[in-house]
């Protein structure tokens, strides 16, 4: 059995594993498309994995993309949230915050332990 902090630490790993994992993979489709499309549509240059990335990063500096879940849904989800939280009991919110710490690794003093997992079939 893993203690809340390990927990949290392996989850993080997880997290950052995941997203070198993802830029890797957009940054080698950006090179293959370019490779592929630009030198012969346009005369221009192949570039490299490493030039992928970084017109990755331009591209989001420059035209601010990957924007997630901001906007009218977001909106809209933290609308019902808030209605929600105004009929909760005080004890339904100390529940739901325990949750919330438990699930993202809000511990106090490290003294919480990681959600159990669910039996299974």
């Amino acid at each position: 059995m893993t203690t809340g902090k390990s927990w949290c630490l392996l989850r993080g790993l997880k997290f950052a594993l995941l997203a070198v994992v993802a830029a890797a993979a957009l940054g080698a489709v950006v090179m293959t498309l370019w490779n592929w499309l630009m030198p012969d549509l346009f005369g221009w240059h192949a570039i490299s994995f490493w030039q992928a990335l970084g017109l990755l990063v331009l591209s989001k500096i420059l035209l601010g993309g990957w924007h997630g879940r901001h906007g009218h849904h977001h909106m809209h989800w933290r609308a019902r949230m808030m209605e929600r939280w105004e009929h909760m009991t005080d004890e339904e919110r100390e529940k739901f915050r325990q949750g919330l710490r438990h699930r993202h690794c809000w511990h106090r003093h490290g003294d919480a332990t990681p959600p159990a997992a669910e039996p299974g079939p």
